[in-house]
């Protein structure tokens, strides 16, 4: 359940709908506030989502040209989880939430390189 609104608040990020920006909508048009209609804010989740997010946006990026963004460099995990104080029965679902984050990534990568790909293609090479 927490992965699915994880999805649907980064969703909602992408397309620039936050909390503030819900209320500054609402707002304009005059319509009360509806806590079942605003979107999440990282606030809503527990510490160790929050913890993971974080931990994941410390770790390094593993990229490559031509093929891009192909996930973290762990090689700093350790570190960081003992410096968050990630308790032992936490880590699966602490790994879980990293594996999950780093998944996306590397999807929203690749298909915005291959949109930059198709782009490129379709432009006339300018030969005649």
């Amino acid at each position: 359940m927490c992965l699915k609104q994880l999805e649907e608040m980064f969703q909602n990020l992408d397309q620039g709908l936050s909390q503030d920006r819900y209320f500054e909508m609402q707002e304009q048009m005059g319509q009360p506030i509806e806590e079942s209609k605003m979107p999440l804010a990282i606030e809503d989740f527990p510490d160790i989502v929050i913890i993971a997010i974080n931990v994941f946006n410390r770790l390094g990026d593993r990229v490559y040209p031509e093929i891009g963004y192909i996930g973290k460099d762990y090689t700093n995990l350790n570190l960081y989880m003992d410096i968050q104080g990630i308790e032992k029965e936490q880590t699966d679902f602490f790994l879980e939430i990293l594996e999950w984050l780093d998944a996306r990534a590397i999807k929203k990568s690749a298909e915005q390189l291959k949109r930059e790909y198709d782009k490129i293609k379709r432009k006339p090479s300018g030969r005649k």
